[in-house]
């Protein structure tokens, strides 16, 4: 299959992501009203795992598979499945457990759809607020390739430019405790820069947010494909650029922010100490 552009492939990519995602966020929905306890952990004691994790996932799996059945995925649960078709599923069946866990209103549903080494659709459900993004690859009126983005079928766009010192920061933290001492101090040095650091505990969601203008940037080390391959792509289609750089914490960094003032954000991110070497 030839990594060029598809309108049909793709968009039938992400609507397929959709439907998906909104019945996995049913299952999410059914899941809180029962009440969420912890069934495994993962790197650390803080790492939660919970039985709504799995099942989402398999959810996920078994629609995705019944659709494409030569379709390939990968999940944060595991049960990862090769393909043969060359496009391959990311899922994140909760991203922000920790939230759900505790009932904090701030957790979704992430999928995304790789063609070929390329996510050409994304969709993030605010599963609370039944709230969708979707972003995928499209082709504007010179045939060009371009990325879109919306919020319920609603054209987004990031926040219009604004110096450093009035800039909303999101981030998070790993679950490795010498990880998190490390970005703790590199948070202490960035927040006096920027208007303020919010910390709301799902990486799929804070790109969104991104996206739509809610926050100016977003940094954190740690994070793991199935956690941002669809916000990435989102935050792409709204007008932001994204990186992924090695963390002092020696683990994978993303940074992410509006397109016209990500070379400064990255810059003062450097300078706070998340990024390896920084200072050097």
């Amino acid at each position: 299959m030839s990594t060029a552009f598809d309108r049909g492939v793709d968009a039938r990519l992400a609507e397929l992501a959709l439907e998906v995602a909104q019945a996995a966020g049913r299952l999410v929905r059914k899941w809180a009203e029962l009440g969420v306890t912890v069934a495994d952990t993962k790197s650390s004691e803080t790492d939660v795992v919970t039985e709504a994790d799995r099942e989402v996932e398999e959810l996920i799996r078994s629609l995705l598979l019944e659709a494409r059945p030569d379709d390939g995925m990968v999940g944060e649960e595991g049960n990862d499945h090769p393909g043969a078709s060359g496009v391959r599923w990311i899922v994140d069946p909760i991203d922000g457990t920790v939230n759900f866990l505790y009932g904090i209103p701030q957790y979704a549903v992430s999928i995304a759809a790789e063609r070929d080494g390329v996510v050409v659709a994304g969709v993030v459900l605010d599963v609370a607020r039944e709230t969708a993004y979707v972003g995928r690859r499209a082709s504007d009126t010179d045939d060009r390739v371009v990325v879109t983005a919306r919020r319920n079928g609603t054209p987004i766009s990031v926040r219009s430019p604004a110096p450093l010192s009035q800039r909303l920061i999101g981030t998070g933290f790993s679950y490795q405790a010498s990880i998190r001492a490390i970005q703790a101090d590199a948070v202490g040095r960035l927040l006096p820069q920027v208007r303020d650091i919010r910390r709301f505990g799902s990486c799929a969601l804070d790109l969104c947010h991104v996206a739509e203008g809610l926050l100016d940037g977003y940094v954190e080390e740690g994070v793991n494909l199935w956690d941002h391959a669809a916000g990435v792509l989102i935050a792409e289609g709204a007008g932001a650029r994204s990186e992924l750089a090695p963390g002092a914490g020696g683990q994978e960094l993303l940074l992410c922010a509006p397109a016209h003032g990500f070379d400064e954000f990255r810059k003062a991110v450097e300078t706070a100490g998340f990024l390896a070497n920084s200072g050097e």
